[in-house]
Parts: C-alpha cells; sequence; structure tokens
C-alpha cells in the first residue's frame, strides 16, 4: 500500500491511439511510457516496477502473479471491449480497478458486420478469389441477393446487435434478436423466444456477445445444424464462441453458404506469426485479423475512454464504469482538503472503525461515500485538518484494509 506518487506514472502497452496521452493528463500531470507492442513476460515485470497504471489492449495478461510483482499498481485499463485478458477477481483482491471502453467501438464492428452481410449475400469473396488467382470472370447473378426483405438474426442485443439492428432496419431487413436479458426492440426489430428460433429462420446470423462460461461453445454442429440451408454465419465478437471445426464441416457440406469471422480461438502475437485455420480452405468466406474495431475513429475513442478513467481514478479516486470494483464517482476534490480512498473486505463495523481513525486524528470529515461489490468495499473520505505525518499507516493497520491512497494537498 502506498499513497500517490506525486508524479504518477503511466505504461502503455501494444500502440494505444495517441489520444491517450492527451486524456490522461486532463485532470493532473500524469508521465507516459509507450510500447508498440505487448513485451515479453521478464520485461513486462520489470516494466512495472515503475508503473502507476497500465494500458493494455488485448495480447497483454495480466494475472495474479504478476500483480503480486507490481504492488505499486493502482489500476488496469484495457483499451478495448474485452477484460476476459485480466484476471478480473485477483485484481479486486488487491485493490485494482479494471476499466475498459465498452462503448467506443460500437459503430465500428457494427458497420464491418453489415458489410460481411452485404459482401456474402453477393457472393462478393468467391468472385474476388477468382479474378486474384486465376482471373476467373464471375459475372453472374446466380446466388448473389439483394439483403432487403432478408432476414437477420442477432444473438446478443447490446451495444453493438442494437446498433447493427438500426443500420439494418434502414437497409430494409427483417430483424429479429436473441438475448438472455429483455431488451428494448430499435427500429423493426422483433425478439425470438429461443437461440434455436433465431437460428431456423435468419438468413445471415451474426454474434455479438460477450466471452463467458455460457457463452463459449454456444454454436457447434448441432446449433449449426438447426440453421437455414443456404444461411451466412458471422462471429464478430469472440473467438471462443463457435466451434471452428463444426463450422469447417458445415462449410464442406454447403449447408451453410458462407461465414465472416474476425475472431479465432487461437489467434497469431504478431504480424511476423502466421495464422493457420482449417477455414483457410474456403472461398466463400471473409476472414479477417480481428479488426472489428480497428478504425481510427474507434481507437482515437477509446484511448480518450480508458485514459480519462485512468486519470480520474489517479486524481480523484474515481471507480465509476471499473469492471472488477464497487462503482464510485465522488467528483473534484475541494481545495484544501485531502481525499482518503480505502478499498477493504466488506465486513461490519468497517466504516465505524475506519471514522474514529480519522477523528482520533484531529481531521474532520466534509464528505464521505461507501460501496460494496461482493466481498470488496471502498470507502472515500474528504477531509480538512492538519494530518498526522503517520496517518496513511494508521489506516493501513485497520483490519481488513487492502489499498490505501491519500489524494489532494496534503497527500
Amino acid at each position: 500500500m502506498s499513497a500517490l506518487p506525486n508524479a504518477p506514472h503511466a505504461l502503455f502497452l501494444e500502440n494505444l491511439h495517441d489520444d491517450a496521452d492527451r486524456a490522461i493528463n486532463l485532470f493532473g500531470p500524469v508521465s507516459v511510457t509507450r510500447l508498440a507492442s505487448s513485451p515479453e513476460r521478464a520485461q513486462l515485470e520489470a516494466d512495472l516496477q515503475t508503473a502507476d497504471v497500465i494500458g493494455i489492449r488485448s495480447r497483454t495478461h495480466i494475472d495474479g502473479a504478476l500483480l503480486d510483482l507490481a504492488p505499486n499498481l493502482l489500476a488496469v485499463g484495457c483499451f478495448c471491449i474485452g477484460t476476459n485478458q485480466v484476471e478480473l477477481e485477483e485484481a479486486a483482491k488487491r485493490g485494482v480497478p479494471v476499466f475498459n471502453a465498452p462503448f467506443a467501438n460500437t459503430r465500428s464492428v457494427a458497420e464491418l458486420t453489415m458489410a460481411s452481410i452485404i459482401m456474402l449475400m453477393r457472393r462478393i469473396p468467391e468472385k474476388m478469389f477468382a479474378i486474384h488467382e486465376s482471373g476467373g470472370w464471375l459475372k453472374t447473378a446466380e446466388g448473389s441477393h439483394e439483403v432487403r426483405k432478408k432476414k437477420l438474426g442477432i444473438v446478443g442485443y447490446g451495444n453493438i446487435g442494437a446498433q447493427l439492428s438500426v443500420i439494418a432496419s434502414a437497409l430494409g431487413m427483417h430483424v429479429y434478436y436473441y438475448d438472455v436479458e429483455p431488451k428494448l426492440a430499435h427500429g423493426n426489430a422483433r425478439p425470438t423466444e429461443s437461440l434455436d428460433e433465431l437460428l431456423s429462420l435468419a438468413d445471415v446470423v451474426t454474434l455479438h456477445v460477450p466471452d463467458t462460461a455460457q457463452t463459449r461453445g454456444m454454436i457447434r454442429a448441432e446449433h449449426l445444424a438447426k440453421m437455414k440451408k443456404g444461411s451466412f454465419l458471422i462471429n464478430h465478437a469472440r473467438g471462443q464462441l463457435v466451434d471452428i471445426d463444426a463450422l469447417t464441416e458445415a462449410l464442406k457440406s454447403e449447408h451453410l453458404a458462407g461465414a465472416a469471422i474476425d475472431v479465432f480461438p487461437k489467434e497469431p502475437k504478431g504480424k511476423d506469426e502466421a495464422f493457420d485455420s482449417p477455414l483457410r480452405q474456403f472461398k466463400n468466406i471473409i476472414l479477417t485479423p480481428h479488426i472489428g474495431g480497428s478504425t481510427l475513429e474507434a481507437q482515437a475513442a477509446i484511448g480518450e475512454d480508458s485514459a480519462m478513467k485512468l486519470a480520474k481514478y489517479l486524481y480523484q479516486g474515481a471507480t465509476n464504469f471499473a469492471v472488477n470494483f464497487p462503482n464510485i464517482e465522488p467528483g473534484p476534490i475541494k481545495p484544501g482538503n485531502t481525499r482518503l480512498t480505502v478499498s477493504h473486505l466488506n465486513a461490519p463495523g468497517f466504516l465505524s472503525r475506519l471514522n474514529e481513525k480519522v477523528s482520533n486524528a484531529g481531521l474532520n470529515i466534509t464528505a464521505q461515500f461507501l460501496q460494496t461489490q461482493g466481498d470488496l468495499g471502498y470507502a472515500i473520505a474528504d477531509m480538512e485538518g492538519a494530518m498526522p505525518h503517520d496517518f496513511q499507516a494508521i489506516i493501513e493497520g485497520l483490519d481488513g484494509a487492502i489499498r490505501v491512497r491519500l489524494i489532494g494537498q496534503s497527500a
């Protein structure tokens, strides 16, 4: 446990957008070290010794063992939608909130999906391969269709699924969706009672769900068999959702007319590693290298969103939108006050013991916040008065305290 240094240091990996540097300095100065890729484990362990926060994308994995080697790390920013590259519970146990950018690339993914729908239904992949490989001129309308009046089935009606339904509706598609939670329909979209119902009626099925224990392998051979013959499957969500071998067989048997896949169970670690998949044999499939959110607009928005959350945590202790932590938005610190933030075990009496220590130190609490989430609690107290030099050590000595920080003029 340690107080926030006067000049916090951010380690940004995997070529984050330049806008992240500006955003992380919005509430106070932060020095930034950038690396274009994800370093090897030993190098990452060394780099984290001087980092107060770290910004990563999908290739850098943060586990409990790594966090133990970086006791001064305050927060993790995932500059993407997913957070499965971080052991969230292990981070929470050490008082480390994890932030992400769940909305920033919504439009980019939805646009790529809509483009893939049109390309597949026009049989563009086969025609393109013929031109590139042999100069073949497949000028035919056979098997090509407009998307208008076709049925689109969206699995997962969250931010991306809902945005896609609006775009598809505008193009005249009949939109159906399935979600495990009740969701308000947009445009002409209609919910289905089950995944099986959606699979059986859609001309195109597209997946937009997170990677969870419930969704991994959700599209297997028996699900593909329930799809309409000649239909298409799109996965621009998570690589673990679809059984690739089953999809390969469905394409071989021509039960499916094609597919568009942007995410895979195993992906290359970098551009120097070759991608291998049985799906490469097909010419009626669009394979892309996990680029659903790879537009300049999306990356700029992600950089600003995630970095701003890190900045607010550094300079205000704000945890709003953290995925593994009680959410508190305390606002700016009043001039002259010191803000105490304490992550702690969620147990009876902790707040009263904390307030007693503050009172015994001769400090007055001007504002206070507390939220709990499972076994974890997060308390914030704004204080005024002359702070004893050993005040932080006193709070750290409280039974159940996990991480103690002091932010403000007296910190």
